[in-house]
């Protein structure tokens, strides 16, 4: 009997960790896992793994190009050898067609895509620019300074030819005309200046603050603060529902996610992620620290990593609620989904 107890005390955690995935819906996930230099991708509708992509140098960011059959990935590199590439996968076979080489913009970061061409936008954080890469010649189109230290992560305005990215270090957001290229303006936030996205009418920019624990929304007719909200501890990322009436926040240090109602600017719910209440959820669920965050293109699903406990979290975005789980190899980070 003791044997018995002290092998079930074992297992318990074991146990209690595997991934429970009990949704269905459209599109194939793909996960960067930071700390084992790979890509898990995950079938939305079977529910299982379908493939892990080694990546030789460490990524980062991914982004779909839907209608070429790609994910493009930023290969940062680590803190002792910066990387200086983009790996192109094809997400029919989900093999490496090839890599860009960004010659002497060190450490990618931030990427997006830009609509209607073969090129996407990577921001650099050692290179503190915004490149504008054709991913099919591997041609650098446009090499645009921001300007500013530590330039981390990027969105478009939906309806201008203008970008705007977080300055980690300068604790501020570059906006540049891409018609022009060149800032056009500076606008300062707060220390740790990170996460972005902008409204789907693209009337407010919202970035996180990590050193503050604030988000800063910002007017994009004006290009100033309109509002200042608090935050839970070191918020990396923040995504709006597909409808813009909800910003998602995780914020990685508490071990929550903060759901803000985006026209009232009020925070209407905070999420709890399992191993936070207690000495047994600690134990069996690992300390969670929810970083990365992405939106399903239906509106349905929310997709958060938990770098921490090497999984995904899955909320539906009707209840925000947790509702399923996917396990990860090691420090899941940033995601795209190929429907």
């Amino acid at each position: 009997m003791g044997i018995l107890v002290v092998f079930l005390v074992a297992i318990s955690p074991l146990i209690a960790r595997i991934p429970s995935y009990t949704i269905k819906t459209n599109g194939k996930l793909y996960i960067v896992n930071k700390l084992s230099s790979s890509i898990t991708v995950f079938d939305l509708f079977e529910g299982k793994k379908i493939v892990e992509i080694p990546i030789k140098v460490t990524p980062h960011e991914p982004i779909a190009i839907a209608d070429q059959n790609r994910l493009v990935v930023t290969n940062y590199g680590t803190a002792s050898v910066s990387g200086k590439s983009l790996t192109v996968i094809n997400t029919k076979t989900n093999t490496i067609e090839k890599k860009i080489d960004l010659k002497e913009s060190l450490a990618p970061h931030g990427i997006i895509d830009f609509p209607n061409s073969n090129n996407v936008g990577v921001v650099t954080d050692l290179g503190n620019d915004l490149l504008e890469v054709n991913i099919e010649t591997g041609e650098i189109v446009k090499r645009i300074l921001t300007e500013q230290i530590v330039s981390h992560l990027v969105v478009l305005h939906p309806k201008k030819p203008l970008a705007y990215i977080t300055n980690t270090y300068s604790g501020s957001v570059s906006v540049i005309n891409l018609d022009l290229d060149k800032v056009i303006k500076i606008i300062p936030c707060g220390k740790g200046t990170e996460g972005i996205d902008i409204t789907p009418n693209g009337k407010e920019v919202w970035v996180t603050n990590i050193k503050e624990n604030t988000i800063s929304i910002i007017n994009t007719e004006t290009n100033k603060i309109t509002h200042t909200l608090p935050t839970g501890q070191e918020s990396y990322r923040l995504k709006f529902s597909v409808d813009g009436n909800y910003c998602l926040v995780p914020n990685s240090r508490d071990g929550t996610i903060s759901v803000y109602h985006t026209s009232t600017k009020k925070q209407i719910k905070t999420i709890l992620v399992r191993g936070k209440v207690n000495f047994i959820e600690r134990f069996l669920f690992h300390t969670p620290r929810p970083v990365g965050l992405l939106i399903h293109p239906n509106g349905l699903y929310a997709f958060v990593t938990n770098s921490n406990a090497n999984e995904v979290i899955v909320l539906d975005m009707k209840t925000f609620t947790i509702v399923s789980t996917i396990g990860t190899e090691n420090v899941p980070d940033g995601m795209a989904i190929v429907e």
